[in-house]
């Protein structure tokens, strides 16, 4: 019997007879931080690669605070209170600074959310607005970076005089990692940009970059770049957690440098071993439990440790269901069969579609899930995702229980398949020697 983190919970599964299990792949026994507050006072007091925050900041300046959004585990009500003591230390007032979730594409924030998100004594006082990606009104434009991503920002951030960028940093499909100037770029972007910079890892060597090195992640580089054109200097705060979220070290500082210090940790943490790929790959969406676009990063970083043929399922919590996932907004012309048939051309094709209701952005979401399928059996077990919602989504077949889900893959498998299983598959990818 194995069990599965599934929310506060777990859901125990039984492997059939014949079924050889070769690991349950758990993130490396960091030990958290013992008092995750005195971790947070001791990173700003020991920024890296930039000084203080108390010395970047000066009173009567105005100060974007950038708080990443309620999909990420970050114990933001942990954190934003010692940076607000910092910038008042520095004489920034209250009224100075504003408050903005990094929401990228996802949904506005409420104003009670917000106030749960940094804590309401931290929240009391202080400016606040959600970015708007598709307002072109509320937006500045910095120019067009090397890769050719025009850099659309949020105006209130990008006309401050400095900017403090709060998130975590874990394994990301696209960037390698997130963190860093990720919280920018794409968090209070523009929709221009955030598509065009999600469509540079649209090709065959860089479509899987979870936990990848940067230096060889284009999407990730040109995203740092962009960053890089903000005029007021940008400051992070940046966890690293655990599988049950607690910080096991926070970095601050220079977006680059302290940046690289977190994927460090991050890493090391999440990145785990592994001697050879399975027949069967069973990933849960732990601690990326949200919704559906979260909790499908635990197929995305688990992929590469299915043979070609094999089969991954996928059991994604999805507490709030799909949430903003553009793939599942209309139904496509084919089915599964046609679908799977058609993906060694269509995935050739994607990157230069243009189609209606489909979004630039969601252009590498479908990319990724051609490529995914046409490796794999790709099983999904998520009880909040609607049926009509599933029926959009025929790269996957969905599964009504996790047992279902084991007899369709018992059925394709060899008789005595290899299985992997990582219980925390939102945050943890395979790495393989060499």
């Amino acid at each position: 019997m194995i069990e599965i983190p599934w929310g506060r919970e777990s859901l125990p599964l039984s492997l059939p007879e014949g079924w050889r299990l070769t690991g349950v792949l758990e993130p490396s026994p960091l030990p958290p931080a013992p008092d995750a507050e005195a971790e947070v006072r001791r990173s700003l007091a020991e920024p890296i690669g930039s000084p203080r925050l108390r010395e970047l900041a000066r009173a009567g300046m105005r100060v974007a605070l950038v708080v990443d959004d309620i999909s990420r585990p970050t114990p933001a009500a942990r954190i934003v209170p010692h940076v607000l003591e910092e910038l008042r230390l520095a004489g920034v007032q209250r009224e100075a600074i504003t408050l903005i979730p990094a929401l990228g594409v996802h949904r506005p924030m409420a104003e009670a959310e917000l106030a749960q998100r940094i804590g309401a004594e931290s929240f009391a006082g202080l400016r606040w607005e959600n970015p708007a990606a598709e307002d072109s009104a509320r937006l500045v434009y910095l120019g067009t970076t090397s890769r050719g991503t025009p850099v659309w920002v949020n105006r209130t951030a990008a006309e401050a005089e400095l900017i403090v960028s709060v998130g975590c940093i874990e394994p990301h499909i696209i960037a390698s990692f997130g963190g860093g100037y990720k919280n920018l770029i794409p968090g209070v972007a523009g929709r221009e940009t955030i598509a065009h910079n999600h469509a540079l890892n649209c090709s065959p060597g860089a479509f899987n970059m979870v936990g990848q090195p940067i230096e060889k992640n284009p999407m990730r580089l040109d995203l740092e770049e962009a960053g890089r054109m903000l005029k007021p200097p940008v400051f992070i705060v940046n966890a690293v957690l655990n599988p049950e979220v607690r910080p096991v070290r926070v970095v601050s500082g220079d977006p680059i440098l302290a940046h690289r210090e977190g994927v460090r940790v991050s890493a090391a943490l999440y990145g785990v071993g592994v001697s050879d790929m399975a027949d069967v790959v069973i990933s849960s969406s732990h601690p990326m439990d949200s919704d559906l676009r979260q909790g499908v990063k635990a197929l995305a970083n688990t992929i590469r440790a299915v043979k070609s043929g094999g089969t991954l399922i996928t059991l994604v919590r999805a507490e709030e269901g799909v949430g903003v996932f553009g793939l599942a907004q209309r139904k496509l012309p084919v089915g599964r069969g046609g679908l799977k048939a058609l993906a060694p051309l269509l995935v050739r094709l994607v990157p230069r579609l243009k189609m209606r209701g489909l979004a630039d952005d969601d252009k590498f979401f479908l990319y990724f899930a051609l490529q995914a399928m046409m490796r794999a059996r790709l099983l999904l077990y998520g009880p909040t995702i609607p049926e009509e919602i599933q029926t959009r989504l025929p790269f996957v077949e969905f599964a009504s229980s996790p047992d279902e889900a084991i007899q369709v893959a018992r059925r394709h498998a060899p008789r005595e398949a290899t299985v992997l299983v990582f219980p925390h598959a939102g945050v943890t990818y395979p790495q393989f020697a060499g």
